[in-house]
């Protein structure tokens, strides 16, 4: 079918027409159990009742008025986020790139301001990790530096280190005179799904505090409840000074957030940055609804229970077909599936069966279930797998 779109997806053969909770169909008819669910942005599944009554109630108020004015269900949600973590003031926008931009900058902008010395003025450059992805902007392929998404748009030094990861040792080494601060997400997607180890987070940490410059979590894929915390960063036990949140947040909605230390958030003073729709109603009222839903106790816990009944039962297959399965890693609702197959071929058996799930980096699959995913769906997902498992088996 010809299309006036961009190619930059490549080849897409499935429409999907609409969908209720873990559940979808396509164009032709078919029903398919969601294990992607929009690479983990509708964190309540399709279509929530909560979250469509929030959209509908704000749609017949109010959709946009820009920033030139208050925005009251703005304020609501950023207190409601600064009281979930260790943050004083939140940014919105529309996007986890944006948010990440907006986090660089406030990296650069807080040593500008403090400029006491001539080191502070010339903090401008920024320590990622390999395998990492922070986006699709300039800034954001800088910094994750994957060959394959900066061909023919970046040549040179775009002010971002890299360093391999897991390894303190080039972490340490790559901090000097001119670092602002490091980017890391608590857990990788992208690149695979892979939980960064307490203990190395803790040890950056303490690089950051030892040598002054700040620390940031993109926490725009495995955040807002994804892990069983209502932010990764809260299950490995050391905190940063900005955080990037997106995704799940709007729950299907655009909506990013960029989460900051009153110490540090005070650099961005009036006119330093900006968005156009960021924070408007309609992302705020439907974003206010998920926080609202998410942040419960009663629901983080049963993320995390049937987090631990999926990453059981995937290892148990893992342990039966080591031939297909290489690995199993991550935390929550969010866990990836390390092959020794070809991956794309077996995310196609998978949906064949009638089950969606995300490529990840390093030949792997994703599985990103609603945060709300019943145990029953959880098990018809795991039959599906099964089933995938014999047919790529008999092959």
């Amino acid at each position: 079918m010809s299309s006036a779109l961009l190619e930059n997806y490549g080849e897409r053969d499935l429409a999907l027409s609409h969908g209720v909770g873990s559940h979808v169909w396509c164009e032709a008819g078919r029903k398919y159990l969601d294990f992607a669910q929009g690479i983990a942005v509708n964190s309540l599944g399709h279509c929530h009742p909560r979250l469509v009554e929030a959209l509908e109630a704000q749609a017949e108020t109010l959709w946009h008025t820009s920033n030139l004015f208050r925005i009251p269900a703005s304020e609501q949600l950023a207190e409601k986020l600064t009281g979930l973590c260790f943050a004083d003031r939140a940014f919105f926008c529309n996007s986890g790139a944006e948010a990440v931009e907006c986090g660089f900058k406030m990296m650069r902008r807080h040593h500008h301001k403090k400029g006491h010395t001539k080191r502070d003025t010339h903090r401008k450059r920024i320590v990622g990790l390999s395998d990492s992805f922070h986006g699709r902007t300039l800034a954001t392929i800088a910094a994750a530096a994957n060959s394959t998404h900066c061909e023919g748009f970046l040549a040179g030094d775009a002010g971002f280190d890299q360093v391999k990861f897991g390894d303190i040792g080039a972490m340490a080494a790559a901090i000097g005179e001119e670092t602002a601060g490091v980017i890391l997400e608590p857990v990788q997607g992208e690149g695979g799904i892979r939980p960064v180890d307490p203990d190395y987070l803790n040890k950056i940490r303490q690089l950051c505090d030892e040598n002054d410059i700040l620390l940031m979590f993109d926490e725009v894929q495995c955040g807002v409840g994804r892990t069983g915390t209502f932010y990764a960063h809260q299950r490995l036990g050391a905190e940063p000074d900005i955080l990037a949140s997106a995704k799940g947040l709007g729950g299907g909605f655009p909506v990013g957030a960029c989460l900051a230390r009153e110490a540090v958030a005070a650099s961005m003073s009036a006119g330093s940055h900006g968005s156009t729709f960021g924070g408007n109603p309609l992302a705020m009222s439907v974003a206010n609804a998920v926080v609202d839903e998410i942040s419960t106790p009663e629901f983080l816990e049963q993320v995390r229970a049937n987090g631990a009944h999926l990453m059981q039962s995937l290892r148990d297959l893992q342990t039966a077909n080591p031939e297909v399965i290489a690995r199993i890693s991550g935390l929550g609702l969010m866990i990836g599936v390390f092959l020794n197959v070809d991956a794309g071929r077996f995310i196609a058996q998978l949906r064949e069966e009638g089950l969606l799930v995300v490529r990840g980096g390093n030949n792997s699959i994703r599985m990103l279930p609603a945060l709300n995913v019943s145990r029953d769906e959880i098990d018809q997902a795991l039959a599906h797998f099964v089933r995938a498992l014999k047919k790529t088996e008999s092959k």
